[in-house]
């Protein structure tokens, strides 16, 4: 779809990165998508590159402590155990994947991903379950593999 702006002149692209930035990523991907390089506002390009990889990785982040905080109440609280559990465990796994899908090379982070997340994730579970922080491990009692595969289910009989 073409708009029918006139593409400002290269020093005016960076303040409209600050002024209309729909406009801003239209114009320059009009720009890079023609050739013309030297019009285009690359210092803002490479940082909103640079953001959509750490937007990807916080993504999978904020996935994990969903997931490691249903499988701790799962594992935790199994009187308590609830097909809304279930269904969380199983779409973090869902969304954690298919971000992998389309960014494999975030494989490599998932450990540290599993670190950051599990604090946020052992407070919230005791949070959402009454029982003290302490009940739970200090450190995350699920590898990567183990938290990730839809077959692992902790502490069930």
């Amino acid at each position: 779809m073409a708009f029918a702006f006139k593409t400002p002149a290269p020093e005016a692209m960076i303040g409209l990165y600050e002024s209309d930035y729909g406009r801003w990523l239209f114009d320059n991907a009009r720009l890079l998508r023609e050739g013309r390089f030297a019009e285009a506002d690359i210092a803002n390009i490479v940082e909103e590159l640079e953001d959509m990889g750490r937007s990807e990785y916080r993504a999978i982040e904020s996935y994990m402590g969903i997931l490691l905080m249903h499988l701790l109440k799962w594992e935790f609280q199994p009187q308590q155990r609830s097909n809304s559990w279930r269904g969380s465990i199983f779409n973090s796994r869902r969304a954690i994947t298919k971000r992998l899908k389309e960014s494999p090379s975030l494989r490599v982070r998932l450990a540290e991903a599993v670190r950051e997340a599990y604090s946020d994730a052992r407070f919230n579970a005791s949070n959402e379950t009454g029982l003290p922080e302490s009940r739970f491990p200090p450190e995350c009692p699920y590898n990567v593999d183990e938290a990730l595969d839809p077959g692992f289910w902790p502490g069930a009989e």
